[in-house]
């Protein structure tokens, strides 16, 4: 009897540490726009990156884990650009202002499909 408690105890702490493992979503272009939307000014202008920016940008970055999800924010990135009329420069300088490697080349012209790390 002791043991079947035990055993169905181990199944319940199995399932309830995959949970979150279970729950992991893709990255999607809502979330990559309101992280990244303290960086719009600086984007388009220039200047000093604003508080919440470089947090975006890493928030990003650590959430994209797979190749698809690399593939869909640089998709969501270009699709930005052309929207908010983003600066190519200020968007290439942007990982070296906030202090963080982007695998990719940040720019209209990236091949989002070729990203695979």
């Amino acid at each position: 009897m002791a043991s079947v408690k035990v055993a169905c105890m181990v199944v319940m702490c199995m399932a309830v540490m995959s949970a979150p493992m279970m729950m992991v979503q893709a990255v999607t272009c809502d979330q990559v726009t309101a992280s990244l939307a303290p960086c719009l000014g600086y984007l388009m202008n220039g200047g000093a990156a604003a508080p919440g920016c470089c947090s975006g940008v890493k928030n990003i970055l650590g959430a994209a884990g797979s190749s698809a999800d690399k593939q869909t924010v640089c998709k969501c990135l270009k699709d930005a650009a052309g929207k908010y009329n983003i600066n190519d420069q200020y968007a290439q300088a942007l990982p070296g202002v906030c202090k963080v490697n982007v695998p990719y080349k940040i720019s209209r012209s990236t091949n989002c499909a070729d990203i695979k790390f």
